[in-house]
């Protein structure tokens, strides 16, 4: 069962992010352009088993302007409630030695097999579903025909190959890490050899984390419930299996109506984005807090099926100086800085949430028992669920 599931996450990860590959859109620079752009992508994880959730920050500096002095170097100051000390450093790759411009196609395991896909919410698939891609038959480099839509772009982010000069965190320059109390309230503060220096403050903190919900119906669908998310703009659910032990085939479901599992929707998405999704059913609007993944979908992918379910959240923008109220006014900054916002929840389809288990499991157990002879094992769910995830024997 531990196999699978690792199976299953690793199969994912890998089609996503080979999917995903050669979708960024270039950003081309002018003298019009701001001197630097900066985002700031923050995100929220439900933990599983039991843990905490886990926090997440990415930071991209990408500016126009050569480094003065010296090589490039760039620090982003941070308010006190991060915990993470007075700043970290935003590291410019050696040139050459990073280009995420290229498609990362032959950098990543080729998936095998065939991969069947399914879509939309409700107790039964639709008309025309799967959709089976055959792996084999694409020639190498090649993407599956169709498989996104193009009115999901990529939402354009400083990159190396975008930038004249540019700086991420994190690196391997620091050991400092994004903590589960960590906070974004606060001023914070971009200053370095190659840009304007970028301050703004933060009022929104980290989003709370989905919690999701997961059961088995009499018709074999699986429901999703979860509760609302404070802030999320939108919800979008996708979950991944194996179609058999032993077989190389997985099975893939997305909650859109429509067949369009878009590129970028495993990101951080605008608030303008969220809501045109909405309108064409490819994303939840953040007033549905549930969900079903069809019957034939969890016959298909078997016993494990590891989902996600994306909490898209809001948009902080900053620049200097301040767009003019008068649009008939010329406006050019020298800096702009984004902030996006998104948090993460994980279930297993058909199966109970694991922090509750593991609660559940606790909660069984005695404060102290007598010597007792042993008795034959009676693994409850709790247990199961601990040995799925390599912990104990499940007893």
């Amino acid at each position: 069962m531990r196999s699978m599931n690792w199976k299953i996450a690793g199969a994912g990860a890998a089609l996503a992010g080979t999917l995903a590959a050669g979708l960024v859109v270039a950003q081309t620079g002018n003298d019009t352009a701001p001197e630097a752009r900066y985002v700031m992508d923050v995100g929220t994880t439900a933990g599983m088993m039991g843990q905490g959730d886990g926090r997440e920050m990415t930071l991209r500096l990408g500016s126009r302007l050569p480094a003065t002095g010296g090589a490039p170097k760039a620090d982003h100051f941070l308010p006190e409630g991060m915990r993470m000390g007075a700043s970290v450093p935003l590291v410019s790759p050696a040139p050459g030695t990073r280009d995420e411009d290229k498609s990362a196609y032959d950098k990543l395991m080729r998936p095998k097999g065939r991969l069947l896909i399914y879509w939309g919410c409700g107790a039964h698939a639709g008309p025309g579903q799967p959709v089976v891609i055959d792996f084999a038959r694409l020639g190498k480099g090649q993407a599956p025909p169709e498989l996104f839509s193009a009115s999901i772009p990529a939402e354009a982010v400083p990159r190396p190959g975008t930038s004249r000069t540019y700086g991420d965190w994190p690196n391997g320059k620091t050991n400092a890490k994004v903590r589960g109390n960590s906070s974004l309230l606060g001023p914070h503060r971009i200053a370095g050899n190659y840009s304007p220096e970028i301050g703004f403050t933060l009022a929104q903190d980290f989003m709370a984390a989905p919690r999701v919900k997961s059961g088995q119906a009499a018709d074999g669908s699986i429901p999703l419930n979860w509760a609302a998310v404070p802030a999320a703009t939108g919800y979008y659910a996708w979950a991944m299996g194996s179609a058999g032990e032993g077989k190389d085939d997985m099975v893939w479901w997305a909650s859109s109506a429509t067949r369009q599992f878009g590129g970028d929707l495993w990101s951080w998405l605008s608030p303008g984005t969220v809501n045109r999704l909405i309108g064409q059913k490819v994303v939840m609007p953040p007033s549905q807090t549930s969900c079903a993944i069809p019957a034939e979908v969890k016959k298909a992918a078997g016993q494990m099926m590891m989902g996600f379910l994306y909490a898209y959240g809001p948009e902080a923008n900053f620049a200097f100086p301040e767009r003019p109220r008068d649009p008939k006014i010329a406006w050019r900054p020298k800096w702009t800085a984004k902030v996006r916002y998104r948090a993460l929840g994980n279930f297993m389809a058909g199966m109970p949430d694991m922090a509750d288990a593991m609660r559940g499991q606790m909660a069984d157990e005695p404060e102290e028992r007598p010597e007792q002879k042993p008795k034959p094992c009676k693994p409850k769910l709790g247990g199961l669920l601990k040995r799925a995830a390599g912990i104990g024997d499940g007893c």
